[in-house]
Parts: C-alpha cells; structure tokens; sequence
C-alpha cells in the first residue's frame, strides 16, 4: 500500500464558522463569519446563500494563489 503524500482535508481548507447569536433556523436566519485558518482571510454572510458564496470566492482565491506560483 502506498499511502498519498496529499491529504485529503489540507490545512489550507480549514475554516472557522462563528455564527450570530441571534441566527435560528427556525427563522430562516442565518448569519455570522467565516475564516480561513491558513490564510487569515475572513468573509461577513447574512445568508446561507453568502455563506456558500464565501466559501467559493475563497476557493477561487486559492486557485489563482497556486496557479501564480506555477
């Protein structure tokens, strides 16, 4: 067996998510910040639909890092 020298969960895609205190499901409210552990970026959502938006627009940036560095 060769094991991969690639994780599967790499440090770089680790994230923080704080949620408001205020956010419940039950309202449909949700809301608080996401934080990339690695880079330090944070984004501010007020939806699931921004948080999702967040998480991508990170990848994204981590895409044009690597591909920089290429």
């Amino acid at each position: 067996m060769t094991l991969s020298p690639l994780t599967r969960y790499p440090a770089q895609r680790s994230y923080v998510l704080k949620l408001e205190r205020h956010a419940t499901p039950e309202r449909e409210r949700i809301a608080g910040r996401l934080e990339n552990m690695a880079s330090g970026h944070h984004f501010d959502f007020g939806t699931a639909e921004q948080l999702i938006a967040c998480l991508v627009q990170d990848l994204d940036l981590m895409n044009q890092d690597q591909e920089d560095l290429r």
